[in-house]
């Protein structure tokens, strides 16, 4: 009897110890993964999320992402609704079509004729399109920012300047690009810009000899695009009413406020 029981406790002991070497060696085998080592085999990837990372970088590490490695964790590559979820643009399907590349997020590649994606983020420029329509509100907004997400594109690559000198600069200081049609400017706005559509007053203007011909367009035409200004704004009523009621256009006598008679 008691040498059964020494052999049982021989085999029971036998056993825990080969359970502790076989711990211990795995142990030895997988050690506990730290980003240091990722680095070791996986150099590309940790370049590419310090160059262009945004918060993959700020604010996670490869194991918040990459839980285990084979062969002890099988899939560890994680769906982006893991992290990303709740707010409208998560809920799109399909994250990798624009941003292939998960260790550079922001480095968007933009293919086709695209808006839907971008209505979730860009909603005040969606609603300026449609409440104030013209031809860009017809168009994709790919049509413009087109290859990369965040390109904006000079203006001249699709209209002509009103003049040699503008630059989008100069554009958009009149036109919303969103709303291009509600043009609003300041009163120091050259006047050849204006002479682009507005040629023939522009030239008159040019030729005159009055006082009218050193005012900028935008002295009289300000606030907002056609905004025709009436001559009492500035002048007030200079004339006695009885003159005023038998001629009540001052062009009568004066002529047009581009080419005034002396």
């Amino acid at each position: 009897m008691i040498t059964k029981i020494r052999k049982a406790v021989f085999w029971a002991s036998l056993a825990l110890g080969m359970s502790l070497l076989a711990n211990q060696a795995a142990a030895a085998e997988f050690p506990e993964l730290t980003t240091d080592l990722c680095i070791i085999c996986h150099k590309a990837q940790p370049a590419a999320v310090e160059a262009n990372g945004g918060k993959h970088k700020t604010s996670v590490s490869c194991l918040d992402c990459h839980v285990g490695h084979p062969p002890s964790v099988r899939d560890n590559i994680p769906a982006c609704s893991n992290c990303h979820e709740g707010a409208p643009h998560f809920q799109l399907e399909g994250c990798l079509t624009c941003h292939t590349d998960p260790h550079t997020p922001l480095n968007i590649t933009l293919t086709g004729n695209l808006t839907a994606p971008c209505l979730t983020c860009h909603t005040e420029q969606i609603a300026q399109l449609k409440e104030h329509p013209s031809h860009h509100t017809t168009m994709a907004c790919t049509e413009c920012h087109s290859e990369r997400h965040g390109r904006i594109p000079d203006c001249m690559e699709c209209h002509s300047p009103h003049s040699a000198e503008m630059t989008t600069t100069d554009c958009v200081t009149c036109h919303q690009v969103h709303m291009p049609l509600v043009v609003t400017y300041p009163e120091n706005t050259p006047s050849k810009s204006c002479a682009a559509c507005h040629d023939g007053v522009y030239n008159d203007l040019e030729a005159s000899t009055a006082k009218h011909h050193d005012l900028l367009c935008a002295a009289c035409h300000h606030a907002e695009h056609k905004m025709i200004p009436t001559c009492q704004d500035c002048h007030g009523s200079p004339h006695p009413a009885g003159l005023m009621t038998r001629f009540p256009s001052c062009g009568d006598c004066h002529g047009g406020p581009h080419n005034l008679i002396k």
